[in-house]
């Protein structure tokens, strides 16, 4: 069952980035291998200038057995794991950097780091998370959010995520994408309250005038199959061609994802919005292709 296809970073999203060449990122706790191919990949993609944080003795190795020359970098050498993203955090700050892009460092400790206020990374919206998921080099693109950081939001929330998505969507160049608030019905139940709580997202929507189609509660078949959302007699234009799936809390955009990436072969783009600088928190077991993806939605990102 689990797929052995070849996770591929997308065109559609590399083309779009390239409008943005060469933008400072922290490399956070740069020093292990996977990092480095990624960043080495977005370096080639003309995407990032680096700005490499961590053991300087591990990052040179690295770049090494890569046969990388990366002498015209900086390197802010930092040996202990936790205190490299008080420093990428810093830079952010001072707009030496406009992007943070995660290494090998665990999320909490990263985003604790960004979310303290004493460094003004925050925006007016919460920050949220989006996977940009696509099954191959020129696949039109679903939107799961938020899957990684916002773990049981409620509406007031949700809605900050709403207009994340909507903005990123934009930036893609979706003028005006499809959502869906999903539940695992399409009625709404007393009994379900991600059913109550998708109904008043989608009258929200409607009264602050987004520039999306938001119709909420649909299930996941009623989102991205015409014929299931025909067959139960749904109409509405959100119906069965859903752009982006605003999920009702963190597991269940988790395991989206993760079925995508294990059982289609799914390159996943994750980047954490809304704030100053776009925030890229990869799984430590991502892949080469999935990382520069995600580096190349953290540019697209950028205000």
């Amino acid at each position: 069952m689990l797929s052995n296809k070849e996770i591929i970073c997308p065109n559609n999203l590399l083309d779009i980035a390239h409008n943005k060449k060469n933008i400072k990122a922290a490399i956070v706790n740069a020093g292990k291998p996977l990092p480095m191919l990624s960043v080495q990949d977005a370096v080639n993609e003309n995407l990032i200038i680096p700005i490499f944080i961590g053991d300087k003795k591990e990052i040179l190795k690295y770049a090494e057995q890569l046969k990388w020359d990366i002498s015209e970098y900086d390197i802010i050498d930092e040996p202990v794991e936790n205190k490299t993203a008080a420093i990428a955090a810093k830079l952010a700050s001072k707009n030496e950097i406009k992007i943070i892009v995660k290494g090998h460092i665990h999320t909490d400790v990263l985003m604790k780091e960004v979310l303290k206020r004493e460094y003004n990374l925050l925006g007016k919206t919460r920050l949220s998370h989006i996977w940009h998921m696509t099954t191959s080099k020129s696949d039109k693109p679903l939107i799961i959010t938020d899957g990684a950081l916002n773990v049981l939001p409620n509406v007031k929330t949700k809605m900050h995520i709403l207009k994340n998505v909507i903005n990123f969507s934009n930036r893609i160049g979706n003028k005006r994408p499809k959502i869906s608030v999903l539940s695992a019905t399409e009625e709404i139940l007393d009994s379900m309250s991600s059913s109550i709580e998708a109904n008043e997202i989608t009258k929200l929507a409607k009264e602050d005038k987004l520039e999306a189609d938001v119709f909420g509660p649909l299930a996941f078949d009623n989102s991205i199959s015409k014929k299931s959302s025909a067959i139960k007699g749904i109409k509405n234009i959100v119906a069965g061609e859903a752009d982006v799936l605003l999920v009702p809390n963190i597991e269940t955009g988790n395991a989206l994802v993760k079925m995508m990436i294990y059982f289609m072969g799914a390159c996943a783009a994750g980047v954490v919005v809304g704030g100053k600088v776009p925030v890229v928190i990869t799984s430590r077991s991502d892949e080469a292709q999935a990382r520069l993806a995600s580096i190349a939605a953290a540019v697209v990102a950028l205000n």
